[in-house]
């Protein structure tokens, strides 16, 4: 259950200590998962400015329209390949419940060269 202090990532951690460091800009995150979660807790908390700048800009979009009328209610990781600190590619594979339904996507990420920030690249989605 996620409570009203509880980081939307599903981690039993307080938000300002999971995902808040990473919006804040306080910390990077070390794994694939870690940064696919904290782009899922934006998701939630309508954080573009965080999507974008964590969006490979090879892919990236110009803009985003987030709706803030979609209700975020869970995220489960399904699988993960590579995406650790001796990585420079992962994949992760998750399901984003929301009011009304599930999607399920196998996203792909990169580490930049240089700062060594982990990059959402892209993503297949179903359901």
């Amino acid at each position: 259950m996620v409570t009203a202090r509880s980081c939307p990532c599903g981690l039993p951690q307080p938000y300002d200590a999971c995902c808040g460091r990473f919006h804040s800009g306080a910390a990077l995150a070390a794994t694939a998962e870690q940064l696919m979660r904290s782009r899922y807790s934006a998701f939630v908390r309508l954080d573009a400015g965080y999507l974008l700048r964590t969006w490979s800009p090879r892919t990236r979009p110009a803009e985003l329209d987030l709706d803030p009328g979609t209700r975020w209610t869970g995220l489960e990781v399904l699988a993960t390949e590579g995406g650790s600190a001796f990585h420079t590619t992962g994949t992760v594979t998750f399901r984003a419940s929301y009011r009304g339904g599930a999607m399920t996507e196998h996203s792909r990420f990169e580490r930049e060269p240089g700062s060594g920030a982990w990059l959402y690249v892209d993503g297949d989605v179903s359901g």
